[in-house]
């Protein structure tokens, strides 16, 4: 099911067929290095994270991580979307892409969109991010769609302390163009 599309992207619900793909991304170096290991080393690993993630927060929420497809032609190339974890009051945006599709802009063109979409079509107040503090790409992509550096925050049992990004004063968006 399409969610969102921009000139260049689709972004859509993660199906059990995106196996393959979430195999491939969440094993990506910068993933593990920047997002965490998530222990998905097989296809049914896969599949079971798809289920229990983003496929339980459509049910639930009506929102979640949405696979990031090429327009045209379909290849998967990342996720973006919403999450609300039980350890943060607000909901978050979150992203990854397979790293040949980095710095070519899809990060800042599908968060952004996922923005709007979030506070337009959804009526979320406020919008939030988190990262690693050494994640330099994608502070540099929350900063592009127009949110600001809050504060460190620790989220559930972890003991890394994260950047925390927020709308700024207020609590609207800033109206970024991908």
């Amino acid at each position: 099911m399409t969610i969102l599309r921009t000139e260049r992207l689709e972004l859509r619900e993660l199906r059990f067929d995106d196996d393959q793909f979430i195999l491939a991304l969440l094993n990506e170096p910068g993933f593990l290095r920047h997002i965490g290991d998530k222990g998905v080393r097989s296809l049914p690993d896969a599949r079971e994270y798809i289920a229990k993630g983003p496929m339980e927060s459509y049910a639930r929420f009506g929102f979640g991580l949405y696979c990031v497809d090429l327009v045209p032609g379909g290849e998967a190339i990342g996720i973006c979307g919403l999450l609300k974890r039980d350890s943060l009051p607000d909901v978050d945006i979150g992203f990854a892409f397979l790293s040949r599709y980095w710095l070519q802009g899809y990060a800042v063109e599908s968060a952004s969109a996922v923005l709007q979409h979030g506070r337009r079509r959804l009526g979320l107040k406020r919008i939030v991010a988190i990262t690693a503090p050494d994640n330099q790409g994608s502070i540099a992509v929350l900063e592009r769609i127009g949110l600001k550096f809050e504060g460190m925050i620790r989220v559930g049992g972890d003991r890394e302390e994260l950047k925390l990004f927020g709308p700024g004063g207020g609590g609207e968006f800033a109206e970024a163009a991908a």
